[in-house]
C-alpha cells in the first residue's frame, strides 16, 4: 500500500529518496537480551525459533513494517550495538535503514540526533514513539508508594513520558508543519488512561498519563496544518523472547498482543485519509476486559 504523503529528500544514504519513518526506541527491553529479560528470567534467552517478526518486540516490528511499505526506516536506541541484528534482519528483507543513537534524557543527544537524521536520510515523514523504560520493576514489595520512590526514577519516566516527546516534537514537527503532511504516533500503555497506583515489578508508568495529554494537545494545534498525530494505547502483553517465556504467558497465550498486528494498525493508522483520521486507537486482546 503506498503511503499517503510527501516523499522525503534524497540524501546520501537515502539514495533512493524514500519517504523517512523513524522509530524512536527501535529495540525492546524484552528483547531476548534485554534489561527486562535479564531482570525476570537472569539470562539472555535464545530467540532462534521466535519469529523475526517479533524478536524486537513493537519497535522491531515497526521498524519491519514501514521498511516493508518502501520506507527508510530510522532505528533509534541508546546503544547501536542493541539495533545491529534488527538493522540485518531489515536489509535481508530488502529494506534501507540505518542505527542513530539517541538518549531521551540528554536535549543535546536529542537535537545531534535529528541533525544526523535530516542530514543521513531526510526530514521525518513518520515519528513513531515507541520509547520505554523499566524503572521501578525492582522495587521490592512494600515500596508501592510515591513516598518510597526515589526522585532519580521519577526523573527517568518523566524523561521518556513526557519531556521525551515534548524535546522531539520541537525536532520534527516545524517541518511536517511547512510540508502540510506528516504522522506522529504514540506507542503508550493502558496506564495512560488514568493514574493508578505502581503494583510491585511494575514500572513507575503514572507519568505515561503526561504522555497521553502530550498527544491530546499536539492533535489540537497540529491537526489543522495537515500532520496526523495519534495516541495509540497497547493494552495487554506484548509478544517478544521475554515476555513469551513469562509463567503468565505460558498459562493463558490468549493474552499475548501480536507486535507484528500493533505495526499494521500503526501503518493503517498512517494511510488513512485525512477526512477521517483517529487520533486515539485501543488495542485489546479478545481474551481480555479493555482497561478503562
Amino acid at each position: 500500500m503506498a503511503a499517503n504523503n510527501a516523499r522525503g529528500t534524497s540524501t546520501d544514504r537515502n539514495a533512493k529518496g524514500q519517504p523517512v519513518a523513524v522509530i524512536i526506541g527501535a529495540t525492546s527491553k524484552w528483547q531476548a537480551d534485554g534489561r527486562n529479560t535479564r531482570l525476570a528470567h537472569g539470562k539472555v534467552l535464545d530467540d532462534s525459533s521466535v519469529p523475526v517478526g517479533i524478536r524486537w518486540g513493537v519497535g522491531g516490528a515497526l521498524a519491519q513494517k514501514f521498511a516493508r511499505e518502501g520506507f527508510f526506516t530510522v532505528l533509534t536506541t541508546r546503544t547501536a550495538a542493541n539495533a545491529k541484528t534488527l538493522a540485518a534482519a531489515i536489509e535481508q528483507q530488502d529494506g534501507a535503514c540505518m542505527i542513530v543513537e539517541l538518549d531521551l534524557a540528554s536535549e543535546k543527544s536529542i537535537e545531534t540526533a535529528f541533525a544526523q537524521i535530516r542530514a543521513e536520510a531526510g526530514e521525518p515523514e513518520v515519528l513513531i514513539y515507541n520509547a520505554g523504560y523499566l524503572e521501578g520493576r525492582d522495587l521490592p514489595p512494600g515500596k508501592e508508594l510515591l513516598e518510597h520512590i526515589p526522585v532519580e526514577m521519577f526523573d527517568t519516566a518523566h524523561d521518556i513520558a513526557s519531556r521525551g516527546p515534548f524535546l522531539v516534537a520541537k525536532q520534527v514537527l516545524p517541518a511536517m508543519r511547512q510540508r502540510g503532511s506528516g504522522s506522529f504516533f504514540f506507542s503508550n500503555n493502558a496506564k495512560s488512561l488514568r493514574g493508578t497506583k505502581r503494583n510491585t515489578g511494575e514500572s513507575l508508568y503514572y507519568p505515561r498519563v503526561m504522555m497521553r495529554t502530550v498527544a491530546q494537545v499536539l492533535t489540537e494545534e497540529y491537526s489543522e496544518h495537515g500532520i496526523h498525530v495519534a495516541n495509540i494505547v497497547i493494552d495487554g502483553l506484548i509478544d517478544s523472547p521475554g515476555t513469551r517465556a513469562l509463567p503468565r504467558a505460558h498459562n493463558n497465550p490468549d493474552i499475548i498482543i501480536n507486535p507484528v498486528k500493533i505495526a499494521e494498525a500503526f501503518f493503517y493508522l498512517h494511510t488513512q485519509d485525512r477526512s477521517c483520521w483517529t487520533h486515539e486507537l485501543q488495542l485489546t486482546p479478545f481474551s481480555t476486559k479493555p482497561s478503562h
